[in-house]
């Protein structure tokens, strides 16, 4: 079928890939006039501007937008002037579930559906296929599902509630992704720092991933990365968060629902951003106050 993706980086642009080998036909856009050209290069459609996008596309248009959640709300303002009643806006990226809401209450007041997918797969997606957690109405989901299946894997898809359903799955799938890798990071770091053994990670990595319960496609791309490096020495320990992880210790917060690991989890990659933290030149100095317990200088 015919959509448009506005928003071509690692995860739009290889969901067009993905879409134009599986036969749809894309028009697609982005601020970067060399990302537009590359991709009509592969059998994709390029489009001046956002209004070039709706004017390309045949009623009933379906426009998929792929970009960074601060730039959703102005993508949509921009576009739906373009749009008509019936025409059916997709976000792809990780939104807050609130805004997903609130701008599917606005546009349907247009007559514009609005459906929230949230996607996981990573840079891995091209090839293995998305898992998409989908936020819609029944008949806009309906309509949409040829572009759902072709994207996601078998049984990789699922329609999971109205709008602004999908990115509250994704979410909480986010949170639970903080807790396994900060599970892993400290298995890995009391491995690394033991001092009775000097343990090869890509070796025990490479052993747990055949027959152990902690097996997992994320030990598999633990044993990727020790592969290369095992000391991870060229790496920096500094991790970013996207939102999600935030998002989902306030609503486990708003619904009184204990999620100590989600949090820790969430409060470590705060600590990774530290060069140096304060909090802990303050429990050195108290520990030195009351037991006269050595700190160390710069």
């Amino acid at each position: 079928m015919q959509l448009a993706m506005i928003g071509l980086g690692r995860m739009g642009g290889n969901m067009v890939r993905r879409l134009v080998q599986g036969g749809h036909e894309l028009i697609v856009y982005d601020s970067s006039a060399e990302e537009i050209r590359s991709h009509v290069g592969t059998g994709a459609k390029g489009a001046k501007d956002v209004a070039d996008v709706a004017r390309q596309l045949a009623p009933r248009r379906v426009v998929w937008i792929m970009v960074p959640a601060g730039a959703v709300e102005g993508t949509i303002e921009q576009l739906t002037p373009h749009l008509a009643r019936g025409d059916i806006v997709i976000d792809g990226g990780n939104s807050n579930f609130r805004d997903s809401v609130r701008r599917a209450e606005a546009l349907k007041k247009q007559g514009i559906e609005f459906v929230d997918v949230g996607t996981s797969g990573g840079i891995w997606g091209l090839t293995l296929g998305y898992c998409l957690m989908i936020g819609a109405s029944p008949a806009a989901f309906q309509h949409c599902e040829p572009i759902f299946r072709t994207l996601a894997p078998a049984d990789g898809y699922a329609h999971v509630g109205p709008s602004g359903a999908g990115h509250y799955v994704k979410m909480v799938h986010n949170g639970i992704e903080y807790g396994l890798l900060e599970a892993y990071a400290e298995g890995y770091e009391i491995l690394h720092a033991s001092r009775d053994f000097k343990l090869q990670l890509g070796k025990i990595a490479k052993l747990w991933n055949h027959g152990s319960v902690v097996r997992s496609w994320l030990n598999e791309l633990a044993e990727r990365a020790f592969s290369r490096d095992d000391q991870l020495a060229a790496i920096r320990g500094y991790v970013e968060d996207s939102g999600e992880g935030r998002w989902t210790v306030e609503e486990a917060i708003r619904l009184d629902v204990a999620a100590p690991v989600i949090t820790l989890s969430l409060l470590a990659r705060l600590r990774s951003r530290q060069e140096e933290s304060f909090g802990a030149k303050v429990i050195a100095a108290l520990r030195n106050e009351f037991g006269g317990h050595a700190v160390r200088t710069q």
